[in-house]
């Protein structure tokens, strides 16, 4: 936290100079709902209608439907590292302890596909400020560069109190 009251961090790079193919965040995705609740109906309806669908533009991510009865429907999405890193933890426990759950009791179909791209395209980090735009491994030491670094002095500019050389 800073003094503002939110977070921020520096931007990072993946791997070192921030080339490297793309690895989708999101790795399971649960669907967990009741077979029997009225407010599920649009949870049976994504897995009888779209999520065969889902499933084949999102191949890399694992799609999980379980019946658990008397829970309220939700779509649990659970991911990777912050910037493509592997799991380190057993395969039982969360893939790296990002787990975001999304109540959907009570949603279309519809509504609940789009969910679902939604947190296949995500990160899985949160949103925070980002304090500069710009960030390097090995800064200089001589500064930033402006117009007038390699100039010879002659053509700096002078203020109106300073006497021309003699």
């Amino acid at each position: 936290m800073t003094a503002r009251g939110a977070a921020s961090r520096f931007l990072g790079a993946a791997l070192c100079c921030g080339l490297g193919r793309y690895v989708r965040q999101l790795q399971r995705l649960q669907l967990l709902f009741s077979p029997i609740a009225p407010d599920a109906r649009g949870a049976r309806q994504f897995v009888e209608e779209r999520a065969a669908e889902f499933a084949r533009g999102h191949p890399e991510v694992v799609l999980y439907v379980r019946n658990e009865g008397g829970a309220a429907p939700v779509l649990r999405a659970e991911y990777w590292g912050a910037l493509g890193t592997p799991p380190a933890s057993p395969p039982c426990a969360a893939v790296n302890g990002t787990v975001r759950e999304e109540l959907i009791a009570n949603k279309t179909s519809e509504e609940i596909a789009q969910l679902a791209t939604k947190l296949a395209n995500q990160s899985g980090l949160d949103v925070v400020r980002i304090r500069k735009p710009f960030h390097t491994d090995n800064p200089s030491i001589q500064g930033q560069w402006h117009p007038l670094t390699n100039k010879p002095p002659a053509l700096l500019v002078r203020g109106p109190r300073l006497a021309p050389p003699q």
